[in-house]
């Protein structure tokens, strides 16, 4: 193909809703003979070291979580400044996008502007190649399809009611496919509906933010102990086909001021909550816990990691926010080892490539992830597959925002055929 068919023509933004009816930014990027199209993600729980989402503070509209500045930014300062540049040269455009900003968290333009172009560059560049976006990412890579992490019981801040925890999700590893996994997924799902709903009425099968039941229930091993029953109600065997995995999100319930987490009722310190992690992974076939402590804590991820690390993932959310320097500084300190991948969190397609390859060199897990306030934009199914992460959170089988990501990967897991690799055994082998 020529270079010019790659040139880029036009770039539109637009304000449209995400997930939970806020505005988000939308990207259009149109080469010469191609397009890609993306509409930016927002989470509820936020690190406080994330790059920083632009929104527009005029309480007149959508209560001041408005966009129109980062549309504006990419309408008359991010596009024309790229106009008639090659969309292949996808690291050299994202510097350009960041020196435009000029400030280490991307305040002044937005990480949601910014972000929105270089992904919607990535789209068009493949679709101007006629290749599938995981295969213009993949490079030298084997495509991989990720084991799905799904968010099927919700607490913290996805949902009202008092479970300190945030995520209680089932990983269907034991099986060869991803259809089959998604399948098990699902049916556990609805297991557990009839379980919550026969327990604690029909009110206990509302649903949080990411599509997980949000009942009331008050303890973490009381949720725990819910999900891994209406696994074997829905037919199969914990530790076998289906483990589990949580994301405490620790930062949401922890007293700076004491430095004390509040978990089940009660206030406990640093030495409890890490024997409160042992006793789950000794009573359920917990194999991932995500954020155990707050986001500056890396001598008790590094506590957690040397205790659990073998048996285990201990994964960094908060704490890495998808920042090379903040991966570099956990690798340093062996504190966890596995990183959690969310594009919305750096802000570049670039920025986020760095911090997996960093993660991957030093031999940590990779889990691609969504966000809460998600769209029914689907990139993150080809992005995780095209860097081969081999894990991705895409919250719930249910919601159009969440199952858009999984039948997408339906859709490559089909398209590969017969060189079709489902990451969950290696997962469950490397993990027992």
């Amino acid at each position: 193909m020529t270079r010019s068919e790659f040139r880029i023509e036009k770039i539109l933004s637009r304000e449209v809703l995400d997930s939970r009816a806020n505005p988000t930014v939308q990207v259009d990027l149109y080469t010469a003979s191609g397009f890609g199209r993306f509409s930016v993600p927002s989470g509820k729980s936020k690190g406080r070291l994330e790059a920083i989402e632009l929104r527009d503070g005029d309480r007149q509209r959508y209560t001041g979580l408005g966009v129109q500045k980062a549309v504006e930014n990419v309408n008359s300062i991010l596009g024309p400044k790229i106009l008639g540049m090659d969309s292949r040269e996808q690291e050299k455009i994202d510097e350009i996008l960041i020196n435009l900003d000029g400030t280490d968290n991307k305040a002044r333009l937005g990480a949601n502007a910014i972000l929105g172009v270089s992904i919607a560059l990535a789209r068009a560049s493949a679709d101007t190649a006629k290749s599938p976006l995981y295969r213009a990412l993949a490079g030298g890579r084997k495509p991989i399809l990720p084991l799905p992490l799904m968010n099927i019981l919700n607490g913290g801040q996805h949902a009202g009611n008092d479970l300190s925890f945030q995520e209680f999700m089932v990983m269907p590893a034991g099986f060869r496919t991803l259809k089959d996994a998604l399948r098990c997924g699902a049916e556990v799902y609805h297991a557990l509906r009839v379980r919550l709903e026969a327990k604690y009425g029909k009110s206990a099968t509302n649903v949080g933010d990411e599509g997980g039941f949000a009942p009331p229930i008050s303890s973490v091993e009381e949720a725990l102990g819910q999900i891994n029953d209406a696994v074997e109600e829905a037919g199969y065997s914990p530790g076998q086909n289906v483990i589990l995995g949580i994301d405490a999100a620790a930062d949401s319930f922890y007293n700076d001021k004491d430095r004390t987490y509040a978990v089940d009722g009660r206030e406990i310190d640093p030495d409890e909550l890490l024997e409160l992690y042992i006793s789950l992974q000794e009573k359920f076939p917990l194999k991932s816990i995500e954020d155990p402590f707050h986001d500056e804590d890396f001598e008790n991820f590094s506590r957690i990691t040397k205790k659990l690390g073998a048996k285990l993932q201990i994964v960094g959310d908060d704490l890495f926010v998808t920042n090379i320097k903040r991966v570099a500084q956990g690798i340093r300190a062996k504190a966890a080892n596995a990183l959690l991948v969310k594009i919305n969190q750096i802000g570049t397609l670039t920025e986020t490539i760095e911090a997996v390859e960093m993660a991957r060199k030093a031999d940590y897990g990779l889990v691609l992830s969504h966000r809460s306030g998600e769209t029914e934009d689907n990139s993150i199914a080809d992005i995780s597959v095209g860097l081969a992460t081999g894990q991705i959170k895409a919250g719930a089988p249910a919601r159009g925002e969440r199952t858009s990501k999984y039948n997408r990967l339906l859709l490559i897991e089909e398209e590969l055929g017969s060189s079709a690799r489902f990451y969950g055994p290696e997962f469950l082998k490397s993990h027992n």
